[in-house]
């Protein structure tokens, strides 16, 4: 018997095979997870986040040619369906934020000053305009890189390259600001 690929889920699913859709979706709930609670900050919220796209994911389905990696596709539709819920919810200043991997890379354990850093840093990307915010989190959260993160935002590479300029200039001195010099890591580069 040959193991199933994820292109023969995903056909399936969209045929209308519930077992195969179930299966893509246990395959794949916690990316949809992760991505909803980076955007949302709040894991009740990441989990209707959640929810919200396995309900219209076998509708999506349909919709899926295959142009661009199924995780990338996935990205995108989750990320979607956080700002549609953000824009509802508007709860931007309720945010439960844990440390995100990514925003000190030199240390395996954060120290409280990393954490705080890394919680004012989450704090300040929220505050950049949506393009931008986007292109930081799937550059530096997902560890994407510019080519990952444009398939997954839909745009062009340099355009995520242009975003992250932006974002660095933008955060450098609300980081600065604070404290002093800049950290290698959190974002400001």
């Amino acid at each position: 018997m040959e193991p199933v690929t994820n292109d023969h889920l995903i056909k399936q699913a969209a045929a209308g095979d519930a077992e195969a859709f179930a299966r893509l979706i246990e395959e794949h709930y916690m990316l949809i997870y992760k991505i909803a609670y980076k955007w949302c900050g709040r894991r009740e919220d990441a989990e209707d986040i959640a929810q919200e796209v396995c309900i219209k994911l076998p509708e999506k389905l349909a919709g899926y040619r295959g142009d661009a990696k199924f995780t990338s596709w996935l990205y995108r539709i989750t990320i979607n369906a956080a700002k549609d819920y953000g824009r509802t919810r508007s709860r931007v200043n309720q945010r439960e934020v844990a440390f995100v991997d990514g925003f000190d890379a030199a240390s395996d354990e954060p120290g409280p000053e990393q954490k705080v850093i890394a919680l004012e840093a989450y704090q300040h990307i929220h505050t950049l305009p949506e393009g931008i915010r986007d292109a930081v989190l799937l550059v530096f959260s997902e560890d994407m890189n510019h080519k990952q993160a444009a398939e997954a935002l839909g745009c062009a590479e340099t355009t995520v390259s242009w975003r992250i300029f932006q974002a660095r200039k933008l955060l450098k001195p609300l980081l600065t600001e604070r404290h002093g010099k800049t950290r290698k890591g959190a974002y400001a580069g």
